[in-house]
């Protein structure tokens, strides 16, 4: 998991009782996939089998640097031993290309008069070029069109020399051609101001050479800028972009209809600062075990399409190229994903069991929430009721590689054991484990190994992942609508989940996430 945020869970339904696997929502298939049952399928995986792929992950990162993260020996071999198990079980396989390019402000700063804005004003935009370490210090330029938005170099017809800071507005055309215009005549920087007290996070897009170095400012942080008249404005802006060839891995079922696709992601890289065992082996394993014990079930009704992203700790980079890709090249398929399974860390040490909230029950959303993503948290949510097992709702804040997918429309669920947020006693208290410790004391630690998997929660998110999927792979209709190949018998009743017991008073939210 990459953002290095709180947790940010509430309680939202907690049904105690005896831990009786085998019990579950009964299943709605299809006639013609009769020998797939998602109850009994969530039984039969192993969790041993799914913490043998871990220590064979450990392995790997063991005689690799520690780590497996993207670019390095361990990763490339993370995805051999994966794909190879793929293979001998019949999935075909690919692996799309993508280069993961990762950009660090080293230094920025605005000055005036050799005086630092104190507190820092402007944001850096994403792809931006540098000035260099040592900075310039220029004058400040406006554009001579009207709208003051320096599009085209033909907006700065009014420049008399070079080597100034371009000012411009919001507006009127992408940031990347306002920076190519005041790349075109030769500005030190671009200030782009924006028409709200606000700042401006935003993106040029891939670097290119010919930007100017580029920051977004707010509308007052702009007009005091703007007022500063022949003051000469001192502007450093120091980068380093490191671009790393990488790689996704996807595997597709054989059977199942290719229109009506189901997906599940975990990211398989881990930080460089250890082997990555919980964050993300363990999502990785439990997909891959799920994977292969799926391969013996015979004919689907659905195609699952099962994916390993590259990049998620350098900020979803994997997941974002794959959704940015079928955007840009096969729109038509985005439509055709009946919905999005994501499991990141579950098999936390100290852990709870939390459902992404689709049905914004303890916390909004950033960005709307499609429709289905409620039908499909539901499956995760009335499989745990069934089961007697405590779950709660994590939101959906844009921190792992979901995001892509809800941005695109796609429905998303999925589990989150815990990360490095402390544990609140009143979940000590129906969860078990140590309050005010971190769900992962380990967390992009050279700790995160296997011998500190919590095994158990591991083997509850096994089975739950196992009964999602397998009951998708024969029937999506209640997500998107589409039914199965043979509908014409009725699917059987849904049992009732036991009554809730009483649970402790919900937390109080957390402070908003990082913009998706």
């Amino acid at each position: 998991m990459t953002t290095r945020v709180s947790l940010g869970i509430t309680t939202a339904l907690v049904t105690l009782g005896v831990f009786c696997w085998g019990a579950g929502p009964a299943s709605a298939a299809a006639v013609n996939a009769a020998t797939l049952d998602p109850i009994e399928f969530a039984d039969s995986l192993n969790v041993d089998r799914v913490v043998d792929h871990l220590t064979a992950l450990q392995a790997i990162a063991d005689v690799n640097g520690g780590n497996r993260a993207i670019g390095t020996p361990g990763y490339l071999k993370s995805a051999d031993y994966i794909e190879a198990l793929l293979k001998d079980a019949g999935y075909r396989t690919e692996r799309q290309a993508f280069d993961a390019v990762q950009q660090t402000i080293l230094k920025y700063e605005l000055s005036l008069k050799g005086v630092p804005y104190l507190p820092p004003i402007g944001v850096p935009m994403s792809g931006t070029t540098g000035t260099g370490p040592a900075g310039v210090t220029a004058t400040i330029v406006r554009p001579s069109d009207a709208a003051g938005a320096g599009c085209t170099v033909a907006d700065w017809a009014n420049i008399a020399g070079r080597g100034h800071i371009a000012v411009v507005n919001r507006g009127g055309c992408s940031f990347a051609e306002k920076s190519l215009a005041a790349g075109a005549i030769d500005a030190l920087g671009l200030v782009i101001i924006n028409t709200v007290n606000e700042p401006i996070l935003g993106s040029l897009g891939p670097q290119d050479p010919a930007f100017a170095p580029t920051i977004g400012v707010s509308l007052s942080e702009g007009t005091a800028i703007a007022s500063i008249g022949d003051v000469p404005l001192g502007f450093t802006l120091d980068e380093e972009t490191i671009v790393t060839p990488t790689f996704n891995l996807l595997a597709e079922t054989p059977t199942g209809r290719d229109d009506n696709t189901v997906m599940a992601g975990a990211h398989l890289d881990s930080v460089p600062e250890g082997p990555g065992i919980n964050d993300n082996g363990s999502g990785s394993a439990v997909l891959l075990e799920t994977a292969l014990e799926l391969a013996t079930e015979g004919e689907l009704n659905n195609q699952v399409r099962f994916a390993w992203w590259g990049g998620e700790e350098e900020g979803l980079l994997g997941s974002v190229h794959y959704v940015q890709d079928l955007v840009a090249n096969n729109p038509a398929e985005i439509p055709q994903i009946a919905t999005y399974l994501n499991f990141d860390m579950v098999g936390s040490p100290n852990p709870v069991m939390a459902v992404y909230d689709a049905d914004q029950s303890s916390f909004p959303a950033p960005v709307p929430v499609p429709a289905g993503s409620v039908a499909t948290e539901k499956l995760f949510t009335d499989y745990f009721a069934a089961n007697g097992q405590p779950y709660l709702d994590t939101a959906f804040d844009g921190r792992s590689d979901y995001a892509p997918f809800i941005i695109a429309g796609i429905p998303a669920s999925g589990l989150f054991t815990g990360a490095e947020g402390l544990k609140s006693p009143a979940e000590a208290a129906v969860f078990g484990g140590t309050a005010g410790e971190p769900y992962d004391p380990n967390y992009h630690s050279q700790g995160d190994r296997v011998d500190n998997i919590n095994t158990a929660i591991l083997g509850v998110s096994t089975r739950a992942s196992g009964y999602v999927i397998a009951s998708l792979a024969l029937d999506t209709s209640l997500i998107n609508g589409v039914l199965p190949p043979d509908a014409s018998m009725p699917p059987p009743p849904v049992e009732p989940a036991p009554a809730p017991v009483p649970v402790p008073a919900p937390l109080p939210a957390p402070a908003p996430g990082p913009p998706v």
